[in-house]
């Protein structure tokens, strides 16, 4: 964290119009403070350490006399506290100030401020706002080293999936048998051929286990038989460099012809996610205001309308970034419902499902919010890269 960082964070402040964001840590309970602020985590943290960054101005920390070496090396003066009476009359200088803070009341991927701690700042005179705005602003976007990182990793995911169901059209014809197992180890040699990394194993579904979005497995899994929907789901980011997050799904029927019901379910599929492209393009280039739940909330309708209402599990999306599931904005309306903007350099998944009882059906791309406009990454951007038939052998 150098004073380029910390004029990044100022300027992400002044455009949510706070006063300033509030950065503190006990026990190493917000891992996010520790990243944002490049905390080395082998530092003790058996006391309060606070981090205020305003809007404009110095820094200021603020330390327990035991651990004075946790915010060194970073911008700003830093100040000492023994007592808790010192401490809450250290915070007071902050207070009558609009301060973003680590807490949201829906996006509880961004929430690390304890009640109590909630509660002593409060009562130290801080008005305190969540730093949601704030993290996605500094985290949350891509420039273009990270966007180059991006579509690098895309293109190898892209490139793992070929090479995937190559192996599964020859596999059925030579009557191979083989195992979800076969699949996962495809695409896990494929990350280390490509130089990338992935934070958990991907998902390889056949038959009935591709109506759970999260199905996992241990050893050879399950084998594959005729009639088989395939559910493929991989991600993973560059060992090197930024090391951004690609992910993507994919979905094979393992025969020669997938039944006319099944091919109208996964048109049904493919139309709302391009459903969702185009209101993504045609509300920014109106210059309408795009949150990510409205549009979760307008993937949803366009799959409610087509029937499927009983068959959603999930949101549509999630923020991408150097988590695979990162800071940004989420296409969410219904778990972690996201009031936040599509905002340039957003990258993000549309990934809609439809989970029948006995199968599943996930189709993913990733978009990067470029030029006002949503592209979609990976080869083919504008749609050869993107899935609009099932794969079949």
């Amino acid at each position: 964290m150098n004073s380029e960082d910390i004029a990044k964070i100022q300027g992400a402040i002044r455009e949510e119009g706070l006063d300033g964001w509030l950065f503190c840590n006990f026990r190493h309970r917000d891992r996010l403070s520790d990243e944002l602020l490049e905390r080395p985590p082998g530092l003790s943290n058996s006391r309060f350490w606070f981090y205020a960054v305003p809007a404009s101005g110095e820094p200021e920390g603020l330390v327990h006399a035991v651990e004075t070496d946790h915010l060194q090396g970073l911008p700003g003066t830093k100040k000492t506290y023994v007592s808790r009476e010192h401490l809450l009359r250290r915070l007071k200088v902050w207070g009558g100030k609009r301060w973003g803070v680590h807490a949201s009341e829906t996006i509880s991927a961004l929430s690390y401020l304890d009640a109590g701690t909630y509660g002593m700042l409060a009562g130290a005179g801080l008005r305190l706002c969540s730093a949601e705005g704030l993290i996605q602003r500094f985290k949350g976007r891509l420039d273009q080293m990270g966007i180059a990182a991006h579509e690098r990793a895309a293109g190898g995911l892209y490139r793992i999936v070929e090479t995937v169901w190559d192996f599964v059209r020859s596999s059925y014809d030579q009557k191979k048998t083989i195992y979800e197992g076969d699949l996962r180890q495809i695409m896990e040699d494929g990350f280390l051929r490509h130089g990338l990394v992935r934070d958990h194993p991907p998902l390889a579904a056949a038959g009935s286990h591709s109506a759970n979005p999260h199905y996992d497995f241990e050893g050879p899994g399950a084998p594959l038989a005729e009639g088989d929907l395939i559910q493929l789901d991989l991600w993973a980011k560059e060992k090197t460099g930024p090391g951004i997050y690609a992910d993507i799904s994919w979905v094979g029927f393992y025969g020669k012809k997938p039944e006319p019901p099944l091919e109208k379910i996964f048109a049904d599929l493919a139309e709302a996610r391009e459903g969702v492209l185009r209101f993504i393009e045609d509300s920014l280039a109106s210059g309408r205001a795009l949150s990510g739940a409205g549009v979760d909330q307008e993937c949803r309708a366009l799959l409610i309308a087509g029937g499927y209402e009983g068959a959603l599990k999930h949101r549509t999306g999630h923020g991408i970034d150097t988590e695979c599931h990162g800071c940004g904005v989420n296409l969410d309306s219904v778990e972690f419902a996201d009031p936040r903007p599509l905002l340039e350099g957003s990258c993000f998944s549309v990934e809609p499902g439809i989970y029948l009882v006995d199968r599943g059906l996930r189709t993913e791309v990733n978009v990067i919010i470029r030029g006002g406009r949503p592209l979609v990454s990976g080869p083919g951007r504008e749609k050869q890269g993107r899935q609009f038939k099932l794969l079949h052998c």
